[in-house]
């Protein structure tokens, strides 16, 4: 079911990009999204470490020359690190709840910062979740409305 999200993703990203000229967050943001939508932590938690990254990509390229290719390095290795560290250090743990808010992998939210930098952050995040939603409700239909991921 993976393969599945992940490929619906790309084309849901594909003809988001060519007939409304807005991109998802990355090609194949939303079929992870889609993947995690039962678990809204996850998605504000890599929601979070993409504006992080974002931010710290605006300061960068505040001082130095940023674009292309080096942007979309920059951003997902500073993804990957925030990221990582969503995993390993951000843990909450209370007595009735236990919070935990890691990304989404490791270079997803990179990509989408990469994203907010070259077409902004509601264009962005409003294209992520449709196609996101789109996705699920697709596999929804297709499986017969079981669909489980074992991420």
């Amino acid at each position: 079911m993976i393969e599945a999200a992940v490929g619906l993703g790309v084309i849901l990203s594909l003809l988001f990009a060519e007939l409304l000229g807005a991109s998802a967050g990355g090609i194949v943001v939303p079929g992870y999204i889609a993947m995690y939508l039962h678990q809204p932590n996850q998605i504000i938690g890599t929601l979070f470490v993409s504006i992080l990254t974002w931010g710290v990509i605006r300061i960068i390229g505040s001082f130095t020359l940023l674009f292309g290719k080096r942007r979309m390095v920059l951003s997902i290795l500073i993804g990957f690190i925030f990221g990582w560290a969503s995993r390993n250090i951000m843990f909450v743990n209370t007595t009735i709840l236990d919070l935990q808010m890691q990304s989404i992998g490791y270079i997803i939210p990179g990509l989408i910062a990469n994203w907010f930098e070259r077409q902004g952050f509601i264009k962005t995040i409003s294209a992520m979740l449709i196609a996101a939603v789109l996705v699920r409700l697709t596999l929804i239909i297709i499986s017969g409305g079981e669909v489980s991921f074992n991420v």
